[in-house]
């Protein structure tokens, strides 16, 4: 094999391979939970989030609701929840600190400066205090070009 041949095979392969790997990174798990609303971790309440109706878009800032509610469905109220996420597949956060904003409607909740900045796989962590009770919420977002994957 001639020098330039395997100079060129070598640049395929290192291609190939990179190819590969950033398919492979941008490519969500087939088995997420992609439900927007569920039981918290230790199952203290159910939480749901609803994104606004146009979008969300990626690259825009937007508001969500969350709501609150027990177990048993009764709305809490005057929770205090903190908002964390990132991209698990590529070890960054959120490009904003989102947080709640105000309560308009008993147990319902508005997350404001909510913002993704690149297409792929978001995870939301909510950390929630509300009536003696702590618990945590994880949401799993999947952005497309098109919007929010439903």
């Amino acid at each position: 094999m001639s020098r330039s041949s395997l100079s060129f095979a070598l640049v395929a392969a290192a291609s190939t391979a990179l190819a590969g790997l950033l398919t492979a990174c941008g490519t969500p798990p087939a088995d997420l939970d992609l439900s927007l609303q569920h039981p918290s971790v230790q199952r203290r309440f159910v939480v749901a989030m609803e994104p606004p109706a146009q979008g969300p878009a990626v690259g825009q800032m937007h508001a969500w609701r969350l709501k609150l509610a027990t177990a048993e469905g009764q709305p809490v109220s005057q929770a205090r929840i903190s908002i964390a996420g990132g991209m698990p597949q590529h070890g960054h956060g959120l490009p904003t600190q989102p947080r709640v904003t105000k309560e308009p409607i008993l147990g319902t909740y508005v997350i404001e400066g909510m913002k993704f900045s690149m297409t792929g796989w978001w995870d939301l962590r909510l950390d929630i205090d509300a009536a003696g009770a702590r618990d945590q919420a994880v949401f799993n977002l999947v952005m497309t070009d098109a919007g929010l994957q439903r």
